[in-house]
C-alpha cells in the first residue's frame, strides 16, 4: 500500500469550505459549491477555472451539473441556475421560506428539499413553481426521481388512471423517519415508507428491480419494494449513521459514521466485505473499476480493493471533511470543507487493478475448465459403474 503522496493541482479559489462536486454528463466540466456562497466551474482538461457564479446571499448547499447549465442551492432559500459558458444567472428559483439543502434535475423538472418540511417540483426552462410536496413533519434531507412506467405493469398502471398525465414520482426522505414516495402531477404520496427509528439521510434507487434503499442514523439501510411499499430487508452491522451509499452490479456499499464501509449482496442481504481504516466518518464513496474510492472526516481520501477489502493508498493533503468525491479520466477529484479541489492521479492504481483481475479471471476460467474435465470424467465413471451393475 502506498501513500498518497501529492496532489497533481491543488485549487484553492474558493473562500470556504466545498460543501458540493458535481460533474458533468459529458465529463468536460466540475462545479463546487462552497460556504463563501459562489460557485466555480473548472475544466478537466487543464484544471483551470472557467466560471465563478456569484449572487447567492448564504452559503451554497449543493450543486448539479449539465452540458449547458448549472444549478445550485442555498441557505438564502432560493435555487439559481446558470449558463457555463457566460457565468450569467438565467433563472432564480422562490418559494422556499428555508435552507435549500438538495436539488435534483430529471427530464425538465427540478426538484428541491427544503428544511421547511417541502419537497417542491419546478419548471427547469422557467422560474415557475409547477407543485409542491407537502407531508413530511421534518426537513426533506435527500431525494430520487423515476418514472412509473420503469416498475409498473399495465395493469397496475390502469388502476392509477389519474396520474396518468404525468407517470413521474418523486421520492424524498426527512428527518422525520418516514420516505415518501410522491405523484409529481398532483403532488400526492403515493406511499409512506415506515420503519426507520431515525433521520433519512441518503437513498439509491434501482428502478428496474424495483427497489429502494435507504440510509439512517438509527445504524440500518433498509431496502423497500417502491411499488407495494413493503419493506424487504434491513442491513443491521453498522454501529453508527448511515452516511452514503452507492449500488454497483447488486452489490451495495455503505459509508457510516462508525468508520467503516460494509459491502452487501442485495439479493441476499448478505455483508460479504468490511473496509475498515478510516479515523472519522465515512462521507462519501465512489466505485471505479473494482476499487472502492473513499471520502472521510479525517481529511484522508483512500482507495480499498472492492474483493479483497485491502487498503491500497491514502490520498493525504486536506486538512477538514471530505464533502464529495468526483472520477474521470482515472483521476480524482475531492472536495473538502478546508476550501480545496484536490485532483490525484490514479492511473497507477487502476493499472495494478485491472492486471489483478485479469489474472483473477483467467484462473477463474482454468479452474472452471478443470471442473468441465473432472465433471466429464465423473460422468463417464458413473456410466461404466452403471454398466457394471446393468442399470
Amino acid at each position: 500500500m502506498g501513500n498518497g503522496g501529492s496532489a497533481v493541482k491543488v485549487c484553492a479559489d474558493h473562500q470556504g469550505g466545498i460543501n458540493w462536486l458535481s460533474l458533468s454528463p459529458d465529463g468536460q466540466r466540475l462545479l463546487t459549491g462552497s460556504e463563501d456562497g459562489t460557485a466555480r466551474l473548472w475544466s478537466t482538461a487543464d484544471s483551470q477555472c472557467r466560471g465563478h457564479f456569484q449572487g447567492h446571499e448564504s452559503y451554497i448547499t449543493f450543486c448539479h451539473l449539465e452540458n449547458e447549465a448549472a444549478f445550485t442551492c442555498s441557505a438564502d432559500h432560493t435555487i439559481r441556475k446558470w449558463d457555463v459558458v457566460t457565468g450569467q444567472c438565467l433563472a432564480i428559483y422562490r418559494g422556499h421560506t428555508s435552507i435549500v439543502n438538495r436539488i435534483l434535475v430529471a427530464k425538465d423538472y427540478l426538484f428541491s428539499g427544503s428544511y421547511d418540511r417541502t419537497a417542491r417540483c419546478w419548471s427547469v426552462d422557467k422560474e415557475k413553481q409547477i407543485q409542491e410536496f407537502r407531508g413530511h413533519r421534518n426537513c426533506v434531507l435527500t431525494l430520487a426521481h423515476y418514472s412509473s412506467k420503469d416498475v409498473l405493469e399495465e395493469e397496475e398502471e390502469e388502476e392509477e388512471e389519474e396520474e396518468k398525465v404525468s407517470r413521474d414520482l418523486l421520492v424524498t426522505g426527512s428527518t422525520d423517519c418516514t420516505v415518501k414516495v410522491w405523484w409529481v402531477s398532483s403532488g400526492r404520496c403515493y406511499q409512506t415508507l415506515l420503519g426507520h427509528t431515525g433521520a433519512v439521510l441518503c437513498l439509491i434507487l434501482d428502478a428496474p428491480n424495483r427497489e429502494l434503499f435507504s440510509g439512517s442514523t438509527d445504524y440500518t439501510i433498509r431496502t423497500w419494494n417502491i411499488v407495494t411499499g413493503e419493506q424487504l430487508k434491513v442491513f443491521k452491522e453498522h454501529q453508527g449513521s448511515i452516511i452514503c451509499l452507492e449500488l454497483v452490479n447488486r452489490h451495495l456499499y455503505s459509508g457510516s459514521a462508525d468508520r467503516t464501509v460494509k459491502c452487501w449482496l442485495v439479493d441476499t442481504g448478505e455483508r460479504i466485505q468490511t473496509y475498515k481504516a478510516h479515523k472519522h466518518s465515512v462521507s462519501t464513496l465512489k466505485y471505479h473499476a473494482g476499487i472502492l474510492f473513499t471520502g472521510s472526516g479525517d481529511a484522508c481520501a483512500r482507495a480499498f480493493n472492492s474483493r479483497s477489502g485491502v487498503l491500497q493508498k491514502i490520498f493525504r493533503g486536506h486538512k477538514f471533511i471530505i464533502n464529495c468525491i468526483q472520477i474521470h479520466n482515472e483521476l480524482l477529484y475531492t472536495a473538502s470543507h478546508d476550501g480545496t479541489l484536490r485532483i490525484w492521479d490514479i492511473r497507477g492504481i487502476c493499472k495494478r487493478n485491472k492486471r489483478r483481475l485479469k489474472k483473477e479471471r483467467s484462473a477463474q476460467g482454468r479452474s472452471s475448465q478443470k471442473g468441465s474435465i473432472s465433471r466429464l470424467f465423473n460422468n463417464k465413471v458413473g456410466c461404466m459403474v452403471q454398466q457394471e451393475n446393468g442399470e
